[in-house]
């Protein structure tokens, strides 16, 4: 009960049909260049992963900076009054 070859081509001709050619080109082009970049952006991550000079150490710890917001309790006065 699959899609045979004959039903693929006419969903096919369809698709050509309303977009037509160039844009297709257009999205397998980008598509294209998409699953490039994420091969190469996982590649890289691999790299970085082995270079232990690279890795960031779990016993490090980020600078935790407290801060207040004024302008939305501003906000929230102004409503209140």
């Amino acid at each position: 009960m699959g899609i045979s070859i004959w039903q693929l081509l006419i969903i096919f001709a369809i698709v050509l049909l309303l977009f037509g050619a160039k844009r297709l080109r257009n999205v397998g082009g980008d598509l294209g260049a998409a699953v490039k970049g994420f091969r190469s952006a996982m590649k890289d991550g691999e790299e970085e992963s082995k270079d232990p000079e690279k890795r960031i150490s779990s016993d490090q710890e980020g600078t935790i900076i407290e801060g207040e917001v004024t302008a939305k309790e501003k906000e929230k006065q102004n409503e209140k009054a």
